[in-house]
């Protein structure tokens, strides 16, 4: 029973996969078909018409080197020919058929000399489509390499600008978008990461970065509430920190919050239809902020987006086991896709733009600077005020003087008698009227000695002397060493030695 029921299941599962993969045959038939060869038609029997039809019998065989060969013989026999540009484009579709990371890098450049040698042809537009294929053939799932989708993502806006005339023009677009979505896929798994890890600067710059560079993004409605949610975690971080004043506290937490319900306000205003738009209304009422009502043309607009989109079935999820590339059934096929290069946000701008929040919640904490205390003036010292002193009064200068309003007073010439005083001068004369010197006075004479004591008397010991101290008994040196000679005495002196 058991074997009867694995079989059964296999069964089904293959059937499920033949379902999808015929859908997705239909599905492309829709495309342009680069493949058709435009020439086919024509009935000619020249030789250089029969060697690119036998050179395209030959790539439908698989038999690409062959193929090649015949193409190339073309293009050096009948460089004047009419097919010169379809051979020279098919050579690169041989290698690109061909498969391999080798033969897709030649390819590559194959297309890329077309374009330098035919850039105004028509096929100019095919050729740059296909080195756009070459890179999305070779994407990986979102969580895998992303250089090939950047690659792709950079060549299909290359062919959108460069040929906007192009009927391939609605097949880039969608190519577009479909490398878009891998893209912004990837950037969301790492922001909503970071926000699971708390690092809310982080999430907040990966989360933005996708909003800004890919609207179209199937999950855009969850990317705008996980925004919401990392500055409103931010918010309780700053409720549950005590170092801070109840001051500081409120205005950052305000600030966190009105970044919150503007992320919110977003889901609402322009992705309406999106499946999470009840959740960011939820989140509004939970804040007691006001719920926005979309327009009109909003509704319509997400409604459009969300009806292009393809559901998620089993046997996706199944093939995207499966197949090495992303699976993109739930891109959007309405829209233009953005043409520029994404503006990204990096976490270090986020992180600074929060510690600038705090420096200035903090700076509008701080109460006013003390004024300076004033300093009285000394006695000497002018007095110091916030005004700039006045100009001295201009004084004139009276007849005859020196222009300064000061009498100058010569010295004394030995005349007697007050000095004349100028009436008009300001400041007067200091001193004496008088400028006579005084008479000069005699030195006093000297008291005549007297010599009270007589001859034969002895004089009184005085105060003074009584309290004279007494002479100490001098040094007994006879004994000391010397390098002075003693004066010999007595008959010494007759002693030569």
């Amino acid at each position: 029973m058991n074997r009867f029921a694995k079989r059964s299941a296999a069964v089904a599962l293959a059937i499920l996969l033949m379902a999808a993969v015929s859908a997705q045959a239909k599905k492309k038939k829709k495309d342009f078909n680069l493949d058709a060869n435009p020439l086919a038609g024509l009935n000619s029997q020249q030789p250089d018409k029969q060697l690119f039809d036998k050179a395209m019998a030959a790539m439908k065989k698989g038999r690409y080197d062959v193929a090649r060969l015949d193409l190339q013989t073309l293009l050096n026999t009948y460089p004047e020919s009419e097919f010169r540009m379809r051979a020279k484009l098919a050579v690169g579709d041989t290698w690109y058929k061909e498969g391999g990371t080798a033969a897709l890098t030649q390819a590559e450049a194959e297309y890329e000399d077309f374009i330098t040698f035919f850039p105004d042809a028509p096929e100019a537009a095919e050729a740059k489509m296909k080195v756009g294929d070459i890179y999305y053939q070779q994407m990986e799932k979102p969580d895998r390499d992303y250089t090939n989708a950047e690659e792709a993502e950079k060549e299909y806006r290359e062919m959108l600008n460069m040929f906007p005339d192009s009927p391939l023009i609605p097949r880039a677009k969608q190519k577009l978008r479909d490398v878009q979505e891998v893209l912004a896929e990837r950037e969301a798994e790492i922001g909503l990461y970071y926000e699971s890890q708390l690092n809310y600067s982080a999430s907040i710059a990966r989360l933005q970065t996708v909003a800004d560079s890919y609207p179209l993004y199937s999950k855009s409605d969850e990317v705008w509430l996980g925004i919401g949610d990392s500055y409103a975690s931010q918010a309780r971080l700053i409720e549950a920190t005590p170092k801070l004043s109840g001051a500081v506290r409120e205005r950052l937490d305000a600030i966190y919050l009105d970044k919150a319900a503007a992320a919110y306000d977003r889901v609402i205003t322009r992705y309406p239809m999106a499946p999470h738009v009840e959740d960011a209304r939820d989140r509004l009422v939970a804040m007691n902020r006001p719920v926005p009502e979309p327009t009109d043309a909003a509704v319509a607009e997400s409604d459009a987006e969300e009806r292009s989109r393809e559901p998620l079935h089993f046997t996706d999820r199944t093939l995207g086991i499966i197949k090495r590339g992303p699976t993109v059934v739930e891109a959007v096929h309405v829209g233009d896709p953005t043409l520029t290069d994404p503006q990204r946000t990096l976490a270090p701008d986020v992180s600074k733009a929060s510690v600038e929040l705090f420096r200035q919640a903090m700076a509008a904490n701080q109460p006013p600077a003390p004024a300076a205390p004033v300093t009285p003036t000394g006695v000497n010292e002018p007095p110091r005020t916030g005004q700039p002193s006045e100009a001295p009064l201009q004084l004139e200068a009276p007849a005859g003087g020196t222009g300064v309003g000061v009498q100058i007073v010569n010295a004394p010439s030995g005349t007697e008698g007050p000095q004349a005083v100028d009436p008009n001068a300001v400041v007067k004369p200091v001193g004496p009227t008088s400028t006579a010197l005084p008479a000069p006075e005699k030195p006093t004479e000297a008291p005549i000695q007297v010599n009270d004591i007589k001859p034969g008397e002895v004089p009184q010991q005085t105060a003074a002397n009584a309290k004279a101290k007494p002479k100490k008994p001098g040094t007994d040196l006879s004994d000391e060493s010397s390098s002075r000679k003693k004066k010999k005495k007595g008959l010494g002196k007759l002693n030569p030695f």
